[in-house]
């Protein structure tokens, strides 16, 4: 008898749940497929049924926590368009991944924890949906485009946020609302025009940013339920 499909998902889900438990417990390079397999009860092959190498099925759990902090932005955007407005975007965005520890090592660079898979197709995409964001707000005058190298400089700017409490462990004494609050008003400042957007330009903007990270979470979704690629 055949899987029916939300059969084969919730499945999945389990599995999924079973490694990302054992991840951050271990680290990716001490973890097997026969521990994640015991770890969701479930033999050994029924992994192999979804993902065909041990990499794959952990792409696919950081892709599953990137999805669901997309949907989480997502759902911001289309309650308040001006979510969409650099600072905030950035500030939700801090918050929605200190709310998710993988998100959070993958975007602070965590090697120890990650891996190889710090390096994955997820790098990629969050590079190119950050240059698509960029390019957006910088047409419609949200982002200033007279700052050199401004994809580099912004990076560069909210990494510091993300890794500062590897380099600094007092950072660690700090509220996550106070960070939100720093890196809000670093990108508010440094990187966006001043004075008050334009509510027409603002609702634009947060339609066509809606259509890109509705694409991401599809994407997303193909790759970890329907063996897509990245």
């Amino acid at each position: 008898m055949f899987d029916r499909p939300q059969d084969s998902a919730s499945r999945a889900d389990r599995i999924l749940d079973a490694a990302g438990v054992l991840l951050l417990r271990l680290g990716y390079r001490k973890v097997t497929i026969e521990d994640v397999a015991k770890q969701a009860d479930v033999g050994k092959g029924t992994v192999y049924l979804h993902w065909r190498s041990k990499e794959q099925l952990f792409t696919a759990l950081v892709l599953r926590t990137s999805m669901e902090l997309t949907e989480e932005l997502l759902g911001l955007v289309r309650a308040d368009p001006t979510q969409v407005l650099p600072h905030r975007f950035v500030r939700s965005s801090f918050l929605a991944a200190v709310r998710r520890p993988l998100m959070f090592a993958l975007l602070s660079g965590d090697t120890e924890l990650l891996g190889k898979l710090s390096k994955g197709p997820l790098s990629r995409m969050k590079a190119q949906s950050g240059e698509q964001y960029s390019r957006m707000m910088i047409a419609r005058g949200l982002l200033r485009g007279d700052v050199p190298h401004l994809q580099y400089t912004m990076r560069a700017a909210m990494l510091g946020f993300y890794m500062i409490e590897s380099l600094d462990r007092e950072a660690a004494n700090f509220a996550a609302e106070a960070k939100a609050d720093a890196i809000a008003h670093v990108i508010r400042h440094a990187f966006e025009p001043a004075g008050v957007p334009d509510p027409t330009v603002v609702a634009e903007a947060a339609t066509e940013l809606t259509a890109l990270l509705e694409s991401v979470i599809s994407t997303c979704r193909a790759w970890i339920y329907e063996g897509g690629t990245p």
